[in-house]
C-alpha cells in the first residue's frame, strides 16, 4: 500500500508539477508580452511629447542664453569704463610728461641759444622799450629847438635802424666763434 500512495503521490506530483510548469509557462509569456506592449507605449508616449519636450528645452535655452548675454554685456560695460578710467590716466600722465619734455628741451634750446649770442625776445623788446624811450627823448628835444616835424618823419626810421645793429652784432659774433674753433682745432 505505501507503494501505491507512493506511485500516486508520485503521479499527483508530476502531474501538478507539469501542471505548474504550464501555467508558469503562461504567465511568463503573458508577462513578457505585457512588458512589451508597455514599452510600445512609453515609446510610443516618448515620440508625441518628445517634441513638447524639446520644444520646451529649446524655450529654457534661449531665456537662459539672453541672461547670460545680459550679464555678459554689463561686465563688458564694467570693464570698458575701467578700461576708459585707466585710458584717461595714463593720457594724463603722458600729456604731464610731454609737458616736463617740451619745458626741459625748450630751456636746453634757449641755453644753446644763448651761448650762440643770439638775442632773446626779452633782449629784443628791452631794446625796442629803450628806442621808444630815446626816440620819445630825441622828439622832446627836437620840440625845444623846433624841428619836431622832422623827427616825426623819422622815428619809424629809427626802429628799422636799431634793429639793425642787433642782427650785425649776432653776424659778426658767429663768425669770430667759429674762426676761434678753427684756430682751437688746428
Amino acid at each position: 500500500m505505501v507503494k501505491k500512495l507512493k506511485s500516486i503521490s508520485e503521479k499527483k506530483t508530476t502531474s501538478a508539477a507539469g501542471l505548474m510548469d504550464g501555467q508558469l509557462a503562461s504567465s511568463v509569456k503573458d508577462s513578457a508580452q505585457q512588458i512589451w506592449l508597455a514599452g510600445m507605449g512609453a515609446f510610443s508616449k516618448a515620440q508625441e511629447e518628445g517634441g513638447k519636450v524639446f520644444d520646451a528645452l529649446v524655450k529654457e535655452g534661449m531665456s537662459l542664453q539672453k541672461k547670460t548675454q545680459g550679464l555678459a554685456e554689463d561686465k563688458i560695460s564694467e570693464v570698458t569704463g575701467k578700461m576708459s578710467a585707466m585710458a584717461g590716466t595714463v593720457t594724463a600722465k603722458a600729456g604731464q610728461n610731454w609737458d616736463k619734455l617740451e619745458s626741459i628741451f625748450e630751456a636746453r634750446t634757449a641755453k644753446a641759444m644763448a651761448k650762440l649770442g643770439v638775442p632773446t625776445a626779452a633782449d629784443v623788446d628791452a631794446l625796442v622799450k629803450r628806442v621808444d624811450a630815446l626816440t620819445a627823448q630825441v622828439a622832446k628835444l627836437n620840440k625845444a629847438n623846433g624841428a619836431a616835424p622832422a623827427a616825426a618823419r623819422k622815428a619809424p626810421v629809427a626802429r628799422k635802424a636799431a634793429a639793425a645793429p642787433v642782427k650785425a652784432v649776432v653776424a659778426k659774433k658767429a663768425p669770430a666763434k667759429r674762426a676761434a674753433r678753427k684756430q682751437a682745432a688746428a
